[in-house]
């Protein structure tokens, strides 16, 4: 008894058969029909179902069909069930001579019915389903109607070492509840099943993905202990399954060791086959049959500001004093909690948000917090992120290209929309925005393309590149941010657009000198000892209108941001009404913070005063870097300005007052703060990229 893909019957004796439930077996009916006859009945058990032409039997007992036997004729069986004992189920084809009530002939077909399949949770729904359409799981689907497995990645730092991998080691349970299942059901007579071997199985470029523990019981004094083997991963593309001498399933967790990038689709499928094994040594081992299921790797999400927020991560650094105590202060208005990170002196937090982000993946039966570095200190062995993380929160690091302190190569050059509709398409989970040069130059600075594809590669959050090199920092945050507002219900968006703005600084400036304030000055109250190192001084508004240089170079600014606006508007689906205009202005200076060889003669925008569009927003709780502006009857009026524009949309405006922190080494100080926000409500693979 074997298993075959085509089956000839027999008036002679019974034919026997081993029939894959979910498979079909194409049965000929006119072979062996005797001479003269021209009609047949058939019929099968309950466990067999029968397509013959355009009808349909179910298994019944009493199911009959005559079919006249003028023409070659075949039928499809299929086993909907394994079963229980060998030869259990049957089909039986009768064959009928003209004007005869009885059968002239039968022929029988003894069939065992054996279940051998790879299940998990293909519909998303957190059940390991077995579809009725076996080919639908070999498919991964996009969609509110799509299908298919989801991996998610392993962001624990503590991941296994080659030599464990290697080796096959043994595995506590480590985070097994964060990691997708799929099962192993093998049903059927055992005595058959032992004549043939199992093989769980991936292609060796998948197998470095991957990695899939097998749980085994062990002799723990904890009752249920177990322990997981890694079966299949990196060096290991396939692992024979003992013999199973019960029927039943058995559990396979799996995680996926690397997201989607330029080379990897993050489709990863896994198969088992049952392969028959020939007496004679020198005859090879035969393929009988292969089930394979397919999952999709699980892609990182980036989180926009108006997300509510979870946790506040906080470098306290002393010389950012004043920065940390407001950061403080704002974070508890809004019971956000505040967790320390530990410190690097020499770099005094400057790489927490230019370096790392937070983000989060998920699959239908786990959603996990973790921090994206992208490391720009060369050799840098001692993440000190990883050790100030709340329990639970992962850690990933993707290595980049370009490690200069000025450089556009960071995750701090990329910042998340909300939701937005544009140009007849939906973003329910935003769209990444991206800082770069817009145009080939020589001295033009982008984003590392390995940084770049492995972003674009996630799918989800489309990116739009935006023109951002006329910055000295180079990032996108310096000029926009994206603030919440209540007002979806008014046929609006939910958010603004927050712009910098020099024209707005000067009409702001020139309606206080019309007003009779052009003597009152700008940096009132800094020391002149900060004013010297930042290369400020005290000036009035009216010679700040005076002087035409640094108008001249905020025009240049404006045409730049100007042009940032139509690219957000289109990319978007913006409207004039969106976008908020914030008084600030900048001023053109040689690039800072470079080796010498890396100079250029090309001046980049700094901000004049401390850059008020790097906000930290916690809800409707927004710090603003504190401008020290002019002081009009006892209020700085850029405050006052940005007060009126922002309040009236439910927003509460608290100004962080450390003028070092916004404009020493390139006003990247305040980068010692990332917040952990709650992720999307809506699940990415409902999405159609």
């Amino acid at each position: 008894m074997s298993f075959q893909s085509t089956l000839s019957l027999s008036l002679d004796s019974p034919t026997h058969a081993i029939c894959m439930v979910g498979m079909e077996i194409t049965l000929d009916i006119s072979g062996c029909a005797p001479d003269k006859c021209e009609s047949f009945t058939i019929r099968g058990s309950p466990r067999v179902l029968i397509h013959i032409s355009s009808s349909v039997i179910t298994g019944k007992e009493d199911a009959v069909v005559w079919r006249p036997m003028k023409q070659p004729t075949e039928a499809l069986v299929r086993m909907v069930s394994p079963s229980p004992t060998v030869d259990e189920d049957k089909v039986l084809v009768s064959y009928y001579c003209p004007d005869k009530e009885v059968p002239t002939a039968t022929a029988v077909l003894f069939l065992t019915g054996i279940e051998v399949s790879l299940e998990a949770d293909i519909y998303r729904d957190g059940q390991l389903d077995m579809p009725s359409d076996k080919q639908a799981k070999k498919r991964w689907m996009w969609g509110l109607n799509g299908w298919g497995a989801i991996l998610l990645v392993n962001c624990n730092p503590e991941t296994p070492s080659q030599s464990d991998e290697q080796s096959g080691a043994q595995e506590s349970p480590r985070e097994i509840q964060n990691l997708s299942q799929m099962t192993l059901t093998v049903e059927g007579p055992t005595s058959i099943l032992r004549d043939y071997q199992l093989l769980l199985h991936t292609s060796k470029e998948e197998a470095k993905k991957t990695r899939v523990y097998w749980a085994h019981s062990t002799t723990s004094a904890y009752e249920g202990a177990s322990a997981y083997e890694l079966v299949v991963g990196p060096d290991k593309p396939f692992h024979i399954l003992p013999t199973f001498d019960t029927r039943g399933k058995e559990t396979f967790y799996i995680e996926a060791t690397e997201f989607p990038s330029p080379s990897f689709s993050g489709l990863i499928s896994f198969s088992v086959s049952l392969i028959e094994q020939a007496h004679d040594q020198l005859i090879p081992e035969t393929p009988l049959y292969k089930d394979t299921v397919m999952f999709r790797v699980a892609p990182y999400i980036f989180l926009p500001s108006t997300q509510l927020p979870l946790e506040v991560y906080l470098c306290r650094e002393l010389q950012l004093q004043g920065f940390v105590d407001s950061v403080t202060k704002l974070s508890e208005k809004s019971n956000v909690q505040v967790a320390s990170v530990y410190e690097d002196p020499n770099r005094q937090g400057r790489w927490l948000q230019d370096e790392m982000a937070f983000c989060y993946t998920q699959a239908p039966h786990k959603t996990l917090s973790f921090i994206l570095d992208t490391p720009r200190v060369a050799k840098l062995e001692d993440f000190p992120m990883k050790y100030s993380l709340s329990p639970g929160v992962g850690y990933l690091i993707q290595e980049t290209e370009d490690h200069r302190v000025a450089s556009l190569d960071s995750v701090g050059n990329l910042i998340v929309s909300p939701p937005v509709k544009a140009q007849g398409k939906d973003y329910p989970l935003g769209r990444i925005l991206i800082g770069g040069s817009f145009y080939p130059s020589f001295e033009g600075r982008d984003m590392s393309k390995a940084l770049r594809d492995f972003v674009y590669a996630q799918q989800v959050q489309a990116p739009v590149e935006l023109f951002s090199d006329w910055l000295m920092t180079g990032h996108v945050d310096q000029f926009l941010c994206f603030v919440p507002v209540d007002d979806k219900n008014s046929d609006r968006k939910g958010f603004r657009l927050l712009l910098a703005s020099p024209s707005a600084c000067y009409e702001l400036f020139e309606q206080k000198q019309k007003e009779g304030f052009g003597d009152v000055t700008l940096f009132e109250d800094v020391r002149a000892e900060q004013l010297i190192s930042n290369g400020r001084e005290v000036k009035t508004i009216s010679q700040i209108l005076a002087d035409e240089n640094l108008r001249e170079q905020n025009a240049y600014v404006e045409k730049c941001i100007s042009l940032n606006r139509t690219l957000l508007k289109k990319e978007l689906g913006l409207v004039d009404n969106d976008f908020i205009r914030i008084p600030q202005l900048f001023c053109l200076e040689p690039l800072t913070n470079v080796p010498s060889n890396q100079q250029t003669s090309k001046l980049f925008a700094r901000p004049y005063f401390p850059d008020m569009l790097q906000m930290i927003v916690l809800g409707k709780n927004i710090g603003i870097p504190k401008p020290f502006g002019p002081q009009i009857k006892g209020t700085c009026c850029l405050e006052e300005t940005v007060c009126g524009l922002l309040e009236p949309l439910g927003l509460k405006c608290t100004f962080i007052d450390d003028f070092d922190c916004y404009l020493a080494n390139i006003g990247d100080a305040c980068a010692s703060v990332i917040v952990n926000r709650v992720p999307f409500a809506f699940k990415w693979w409902k999405m159609n990229p």
